[in-house]
């Protein structure tokens, strides 16, 4: 099997370095292209590695206690809130993402100006930055709606954040859906809705999971929006208008300080830890799903 395939690698790689002598700027790209590939790794691999070997030898018992305070200064109650923050957030986002997506593509009619505003607006929205969703949630849900630094306008706050990511990843998921799969169902006898969420749908989710997951990576890390909204309160929260402090917050808040670093680096490692944790089991999920 090998002998067989071999004289083909050879021939494909000749007709490689042909193409590339014949023209010299797709050898440019491919370098360029190569070299991105590889700083893109060792920085990850980098990163990665300089928080693990600064973190673990800081990790001990006394960080997962259940109770914060000044000689602990345990990150356990931040782990709730972090957990809880995210999955209050996605109630929120995941469902009006989803939904609007599927309007847009299901149900607006094609050339819909209203179509091309949304998703200008989405596309906009992506791109401010999180303090400005920091300062509107505190003036919109903190002050005008009473609702003080709590959960709850911290996850608010976080959901309009990551809609137009989920909205837009669910979008391009459902497009690429071939049609031949809505016209079989139709022509099985199937309604609309049916369709939608029996046919389509099921068959979107890999890239739907993929917009989740790129959300739950933003909620997690973001520091800047909850300091306006949720608070920076290290305790297990009594209910959603309870004011909290999530990890990445209590990371921020060691860190600055400046008196405990070593229990900052620790605390980067779990919150690394949780997101490679919430991106297998989202893998994990997304595979069954498609083999089923």
């Amino acid at each position: 099997m090998d002998e067989a395939l071999q004289p083909i690698n050879v021939q494909t790689g000749k007709q490689r370095l042909k193409s590339y002598s014949n023209n010299p700027f797709s050898l440019i790209l491919a370098v360029l292209v190569g070299v991105s590939a590889l700083l893109t790794v060792l920085t990850l691999v980098f990163i990665i590695g300089y928080i693990l070997m600064k973190g673990i030898p800081n990790l001990n018992l006394d960080l997962f206690q259940l109770e914060y305070n000044s000689e602990n200064v345990s990150m356990f109650p931040s782990i709730i809130n972090t957990v809880c923050m995210t999955a209050l957030s996605l109630l929120i986002a995941g469902p009006l993402g989803v939904f609007a997506a599927v309007y847009l593509v299901e149900y607006a009619k094609k050339g819909n100006k209203l179509v091309s505003i949304v998703r200008v607006t989405a596309e906009t929205l992506t791109g401010i930055p999180s303090i400005v969703y920091g300062l509107f949630g505190m003036l919109f849900f903190v002050n005008a709606l009473h609702w003080g630094f709590s959960m709850l306008a911290g996850a608010f706050t976080l959901a309009i954040m990551v809609l137009p990511v989920i909205m837009r990843t669910t979008e391009e998921a459902l497009m690429s859906v071939p049609d031949m799969y809505r016209e079989a169902s139709f022509g099985l006898g199937a309604g609309k809705l049916r369709t939608i969420f029996v046919v389509i749908l099921p068959s979107a989710v890999p890239g739907i999971l993929s917009g989740i997951i790129l959300s739950v990576g933003r909620i997690v890390g973001e520091t800047a929006a909850l300091m306006y909204t949720a608070g920076t309160v290290a305790e297990l929260p009594a209910s959603v208008m309870s004011s909290t402090r999530t990890l990445s917050v209590h990371m921020y808040t060691l860190s600055r300080e400046g008196l405990y670093i070593d229990q900052a680096y620790a605390t980067a490692v779990v919150l690394l830890l949780i997101v490679l944790l919430i991106n297998w089991i989202s893998g994990r999920i997304a595979r069954k799903i498609k083999k089923g």
